[in-house]
């Protein structure tokens, strides 16, 4: 499942949006010719390279939020060679440079008064403070904790081997979430965990298109597919029947599945934003026929879901045929494990 915020975040690669704009030989306002290397219009007095210069500073504001000081600077820095001398706008961007030089001063000398007050052993310290161990990590964005307490209750609800098994496919399935969206530079945390009702990954978008959120949506379902894959066929190497590998490949399968319902935050709603009624239509006359052949219930909580969609939300001029496919070779291959492994060891392992 994952959990998407809209905000004021440039979704570009950083390298993109720091790369030098193409020359500007036109007034973007009153159209007048510019020479080479004009940054001001003389006709009009409008600045040239607006556009260019509001990437940076909105990648610049993003990079102070994040505390990333250094690279900050740098990109403010950079408008500053875009733009034209004693303007109202290089007074602001030195002011904002100046602002993080006055913090990093202040920082070493916080720094200097620690030294002395440490000694000998302020190097030890300073070590542990800046090591980007993964402890460290996972224990910021409360990963860690989560994940024991969650592995904690499926050990004692269905013993420590389905415990741990199906704790690590859900940790898989979020982080097809987290890998998508960090592919397509999105900010993205590290998944959280909710003892007895799943997992989530919290992502940060503005003005990305119907087709990446289905694919960073489906990115889950796909992960999780491949883990109860790789369970199935542990379960098969180790000679089939009923088996802690064959309930977590039945188990994985239908989780997976009961996530494409498209409702509230799972993926199966973010994905159905990418599709038309009719291609929301056809899924679900699909999910039907998948139910009549392996008489699974999370077939029709599919379908109900998108005969719901069919008549609620809006629907977009251009669908997806991606998503589409995607959606239906998740619904087919899901369907697949779980006909392959039925329902059959309950029990604790």
């Amino acid at each position: 499942m994952t959990d998407t915020l809209s905000g004021s975040l440039n979704t570009q690669p950083l390298s993109e949006v720091l790369a030098d704009p193409d020359p500007i030989h036109n007034c973007l306002e009153c159209g007048l010719w510019l020479p080479e290397g004009t940054l001001a219009c003389p006709e009009c007095h409008a600045i040239v390279y607006t556009q260019y210069l509001n990437r940076l500073g909105q990648t610049a504001l993003q990079q102070e939020q994040e505390k990333a000081w250094p690279e900050a600077r740098a990109t403010w820095a950079r408008m500053l060679q875009s733009l034209p001398e004693g303007t109202p706008q290089v007074e602001a961007v030195q002011g904002r440079i100046d602002l993080i030089d006055a913090q990093e001063a202040a920082a070493a000398k916080r720094k200097e008064g620690w030294v002395k007050r440490l000694g000998p052993f302020a190097p030890f310290v300073f070590f542990l403070l800046k090591a980007k161990t993964l402890l460290f990590a996972l224990l910021k964005f409360k990963f860690l904790l989560s994940f024991i307490a969650f592995f904690g209750l499926y050990w004692a609800l269905f013993g420590w081997k389905f415990g741990l098994g199906f704790t690590v496919s859900i940790l898989l399935h979020e982080t097809g979430h987290y890998v998508a969206a960090k592919r397509r530079g999105l900010k993205v945390d590290l998944p959280v965990f909710i003892p007895g009702l799943g997992a989530y990954v919290r992502w940060y978008s503005m003005g990305v298109s119907l087709d990446t959120l289905s694919s960073i949506a489906l990115a889950g379902p796909f992960a999780g597919l491949i883990v109860a894959g790789i369970f199935g066929g542990i379960s098969f190497a180790t000679g089939g029947g009923a088996s802690v590998w064959a309930a977590l490949a039945h188990t994985g399968a239908w989780l997976n599945l009961l996530n494409l319902v498209p409702v509230l935050g799972l993926d199966g709603a973010q994905a159905t934003h990418a599709l038309n009624r009719m291609q929301r239509g056809l899924i679900l006359a699909t999910c039907l026929v998948f139910f009549a052949l392996l008489h699974e219930g999370v077939f029709l909580f599919i379908a109900a879901g998108m005969g719901w969609r069919l008549f609620t939300g809006a629907a977009p001029e251009q669908p997806s045929s991606a998503t589409m496919v995607r959606y239906t070779l998740l619904l087919f291959l899901l369907g697949a494990l779980m006909w392959v492994f039925p329902d059959a060891a309950r029990g604790r392992w």
